[in-house]
């Protein structure tokens, strides 16, 4: 329900800021689904998760990601001068890697893997999926220059997606060299564009200039076709980034991932070296990836560490959920009920006891209700209906008076009494045979 486009009297806009969404109860189970999917599987590949602050000081992003990408340059939230200047944080790994070297990591237990899920914040144009505060899930490993964690980290990339029940995305996989490759490759990218270089759009007319890998990447359709036959970067590799390289190829050609090797494939931040990869989905169009990530190998040391290796990613999960939609796979269902059980005060003079029968159940552990609103027996009948609740406690003057209620299984409508002091563990017992609550909007069975 949109609110109406206008200003109070407080002078107070009483809309959410531009490129950013309520979530509300309807849409949060979907979000809670899946990062419970992430909790319970990274857990299970041994990562530990890590929570670190929304702001940083703005040079750690700009040290990282690169000082001419579009991220530094145009969409940073950034607030403050100098030694004061502070940004939102528009993504996780610079942070993950200046805590793992605050806090002595590298120093100690230098091998680690993390995780993160959390809100991030770029000042882009909004549009589907994509938001100016927007939620990633990601992980970061720290400490190796071991091509098998390239492996297990887009295997388990891969398996996020199977335990959400997202079908039909593709794993693209590309490496970019180190610094040293990556100098002799970028002359032959600018000698091979040079003669189409008038063709190019005008980002990639900038990015000829400041970034040429990233005229790779380009989502225009003319720069796709322009670069359609440009030499790969696998061609020009120094030995060490090849003989990693085809240990990467190798351990995924042994998977069950099904990887599409693609030499176009190239990310948008200057921190990453070697393996890069996406996750894509074809439901979303041209703006497909739902995930991305590969090396980072120098960034430890950049950022004043050893010499470390290290490699992550980060889902979106706006994107994500949208391709879900898109795609029709439920992620977790319809909207569950409010309560187990929703306790009926048949007059007003027992609402009192009704809130006691509550609370009671409440503190055994079972989800309870009652009503709030002063509604008579028969619209608080419809409200039980409405809940999804799988039982109905009912208490009435007789029912008061004889220190019992009446218990209505929604799902066949059966009634017991039930004493009062038996409730808690009589309902457990109803609710363990019964099955599981029905879902809100589920109607009851007459």
């Amino acid at each position: 329900m949109s609110i109406p486009d206008r200003t109070p009297a407080s002078g107070v806009r009483l809309q959410a800021p531009r490129g950013t969404a309520d979530l509300l109860p309807e849409a949060v189970h979907r979000w809670r689904a899946v990062e419970a999917v992430a909790h319970g599987l990274f857990a299970r590949y041994g990562y530990r998760e890590v929570r670190t602050p929304l702001i940083e000081h703005t040079p750690l992003f700009v040290r990282s990601i690169g000082e001419v990408t579009d991220i530094v340059e145009k969409e940073m939230y950034t607030f403050g001068e100098g030694e004061d200047s502070v940004t939102l944080r528009p993504e996780g790994t610079a942070s993950a890697v200046r805590a793992y070297l605050e806090h002595g990591y590298h120093r100690q237990a230098r091998f680690q893997k993390w995780y993160y899920v959390g809100p991030m914040f770029r000042r882009e144009r909004p549009q589907a999926g994509r938001q100016r505060q927007f939620h990633q899930i990601g992980v970061e490993v720290l400490g190796s220059a071991d091509p098998l964690l390239d492996v297990e980290v887009m295997t388990l990339a891969c398996r996020f997606f199977d335990g959400i029940g997202l079908s039909g995305y593709a794993l693209h996989v590309n490496t970019i060299g180190c610094p040293t490759c990556r100098a002799a490759y970028r002359q032959v990218l600018k000698r091979e564009l040079i003669p189409m270089r008038a063709a190019l759009c005008e980002n990639c007319h900038a990015r000829f200039e400041r970034n040429v890998f990233r005229i790779l990447d380009c989502k225009e359709k003319a720069c796709r076709a322009l670069c359609a036959d440009l030499p790969p970067m696998s061609d020009h590799l120094c030995e060490a980034c090849r003989g990693h390289w085809e240990a990467v190829v190798d351990g995924l050609e042994r998977s069950d991932l099904a990887p599409i090797i693609d030499s176009r494939l190239a990310r948008g931040f200057d921190y990453y070296t070697r393996t890069v990869f996406e996750v894509k989905h074809a439901a979303l169009g041209a703006r497909d990836a739902i995930c991305g990530g590969g090396r980072y190998d120098n960034l430890i040391a950049e950022l004043g560490g050893p010499d470390l290796g290290a490699l992550g990613f980060a889902v979106g999960t706006e994107a994500t959920l949208l391709a879900a939609e898109k795609a029709g796979a439920a992620v977790a269902g319809a909207l569950p009920p409010c309560a187990a059980v929703y306790v009926l005060a048949i007059a007003p003079d027992l609402r009192s006891a009704a809130h006691r029968l509550v609370q009671t159940l409440r503190d055994a552990g079972v989800s309870a209700a009652m009503d709030h609103q002063d509604r008579s027996p028969r619209k608080q009948m419809r409200a039980a209906n409405a809940s999804g609740a799988a039982l109905t406690v009912i208490l009435g003057p007789d029912e008061a008076d004889a220190g019992t209620v009446t218990v209505k299984q929604m799902s066949s409508g059966e009634e017991t009494t039930v004493a009062q002091s038996d409730l808690a563990a009589a309902v457990g017992r109803m609710l363990t045979r019964g099955g599981p609550a029905r879902k809100r909007g589920q109607p009851p069975s007459r």
